[in-house]
Formats: structure tokens, sequence, C-alpha cells
């Protein structure tokens, strides 16, 4: 990758994973998307459940690609008498790897910073020191006194909350932040619209509560009716301690995953057409790919394939370790093929779906 591409593409996914929207309130991300996107579209618009949509004139066959802007988070479900907040998760969160963080409690008057908290060990009974600590035993401290002083910063039943951690870079092309799943996808997404010389009509939508259902693709792709689509996620890499190859085929820096089936095939089982449609442009392209059959979760592929009378549809992903935490890992190489796959894809659907 030259240089100054990996710098760019490195900034935009910096600007992203930093930014903040669980899933139900993207506004804030969406906007930051608004802004990288605009210049190589000709129309953006919100629809009714949030979903930002760009909108590129063009031939047949329209294409959409989808990438999910929300990341997981909390919601303060009430604030207790001595002001602490007690709260639900949005999206999957594995309760171990929230206790103790710093948060960011999205209130009325602006963000607020906090803590998740729980008993400390000190005062546990010996049985309960060998049991994890499950969220619902958790709660966010911001320092308030009681909770008159919490609701006059503007916190009440339905604040939302992220975490509070900012992209750092590791070694060589190794970066690390959270919510990469799915600011990658969205990162793949605006990179390839600057870079394609597709003459086909695109519509480049970022996704709201994915995590939660995948809602707004289901909306999204009703209300567009494209003639193909891609989505754009994260994978699972099996190439770190406590997973094995076979539950993961896929490495970190081997190229972006195109899917083949997810969920054990009760979420997408991607077409023969599609499949060839990608791994061959790959090929003519020499960009490195990975085939991911899955038994794990899904994407937006799997709304968007199932609406209407049906929708030719695939997955192009990059390989994240530790998904679904604040230390979520990828290759910035990887994201930068990802986008190349998905630019040049754009540029010979017509040769593969010719209407």
């Amino acid at each position: 990758m030259m240089d100054d591409r990996k710098e760019e593409i490195r900034a935009l996914l910096e600007r992203l994973s930093n930014g903040h929207g669980i899933s139900g309130r993207e506004g804030s991300v969406q906007q930051l998307i608004r802004e990288e996107i605009s210049a190589s579209v000709d129309e953006v618009r919100i629809d009714s459940l949030g979903n930002l949509i760009a909108i590129r004139n063009g031939k047949s066959p329209s294409i959409m690609i989808a990438a999910h802007a929300d990341e997981i988070g909390l919601m303060t479900k009430f604030v207790d008498e001595r002001g602490f907040l007690h709260f639900i998760k949005i999206g999957g969160w594995f309760d171990q790897t929230l206790l103790n963080q710093r948060v960011i409690v999205h209130a009325r008057s602006g963000p607020i910073a906090g803590v998740i908290g729980s008993k400390p060990p000190h005062v546990m009974k010996e049985e309960d020191k060998k049991k994890p600590v499950e969220a619902r035993d958790m709660f966010v401290d911001v320092g308030g006194r009681d909770n008159k002083e919490v609701e006059e910063m503007g916190i009440g039943p339905g604040t939302p909350m992220s975490i509070d951690r900012s992209f750092a870079s590791l070694q060589g092309d190794r970066v690390t932040g959270k919510a990469f799943d799915n600011r990658a996808g969205v990162a793949m997404m605006i990179e390839a619209l600057r870079r394609t010389k597709s003459k086909n009509a695109i519509f480049a939508v970022a996704t709201t509560q994915e995590e939660v259902g995948l809602k707004g693709a289901k909306v999204g792709a009703f209300s567009l009716r494209p003639d193909l689509a891609l989505a754009t996620d994260v994978s699972i890499p099996g190439d770190h301690p406590g997973i094995e190859k076979r539950d993961s085929s896929l490495e970190m820096g081997k190229g972006p995953v195109i899917t083949v089936a997810d969920a054990s095939g009760r979420g997408l089982i991607a077409g023969e057409d599609v499949v060839d449609w990608l791994t061959q442009t790959a090929r003519e392209q020499n960009i490195e790919v990975q085939l991911e059959v899955s038994g794990g979760g899904t994407t937006d592929a799997t709304a968007i394939q199932l609406t209407r009378d049906g929708i030719r549809t695939g997955v192009i992903s990059v390989a994240t370790r530790y998904i679904h935490s604040p230390v979520e890992v990828l290759s910035l190489e990887d994201l930068d093929r990802g986008a190349e796959l998905i630019a040049r894809a754009l540029e010979t659907a017509d040769r593969h779906f010719a209407r």
C-alpha cells in the first residue's frame, strides 16, 4: 500500500472509530460519515430509521453497499438515590469486558465522563470472587452526589453511553480501537466510493441498529430496491491464543474476506454467482482474499438478501481480533485491499449481472 493512501485510510478509520453512536442513537457518527462521503455522491439523505443514504446516479444494475454505523453500548435504566446510573446493554456485550471501563455519558447537556464500577473484591465473599461479575451488578459513576444532581446534569432514563477509548497504533500496520465493528466497514465503503469509476447507480448506506436486529438494512433495502448488494463488516480470525483453526480459518493480514455462508446457514448463504463475481474480480486485480464459512454471527446481508422478492447479496469484511470489545485490532493493509476490492467489484458488476 502506498504510504499516502495508507495514511488516508488510517486517518479515516481513526476519525470514525473515535466517533460515538450506539444502536438507535447514531446521529453523531452519521454526521461524521456525511462529511466524509458527500464529495463522492450526488445526494445524501437520512431516512426515517436514521440510515444515511448516499446516492451516486448511474445505470442499471443498481448496487447497494451497506455498512452499519452503530456500535454496541449502554443505556441508562434509572439513577438511584445516591446518583449511580444503572443500565442495560445495547447489543452483544461480553460482561467481563465492561468492568472498570471508562464511558462517555451522552447527556442532554453534552458528553460527561463516567466509570463502570462494582463491588470491590475486598468485600466480596470467597465464593463470589470465583465468579465473573455480571453487568446487572455493575453501575456507572459520574461523580454525582445524589440523583437530583445527576438529573440536573441532563442524565436520566434513556441516556445513552458509549465506551471512552481512543484509536492507537500497534506494530507495523496494526491498529486498535473501539467500534471497528463496524466503522472499518464504513471506512471501506467510503474509500471504495472515492476510488471507483463505476457508471452504475450506487446506494451507499450507513445503516442503523444492525447490532440489535439488522433493522436499518431491512428498511433501507426495502426502500431502495437495489439489483445487487454488498455488506461490509468485520469477521473473526482464528490466529490468536484461545481460538483454533477449526473455529475460524481466517488470519489477519491475509487479505479481505468474502463470505460464502455465515451463522451455519441461518444467516447468509451467498449465491454462487455473487461469490464468483467477487472472487474473479479479486483474481483479476491480484488481490489476495480469504473465503469465510462460519457458524458464528451474521451481517446486514441477511436482511438485505431477503427483502421483497430477494436481492443478490454478498459480504466483504476485514478479519478483526477481539470484536465487541473496546480494543479491537485489524490490519490497515487488509482494510485498504478490502476497499480496493469493493471499488473494482462495482466496476465489474455489469459483466456478471447484465440486465
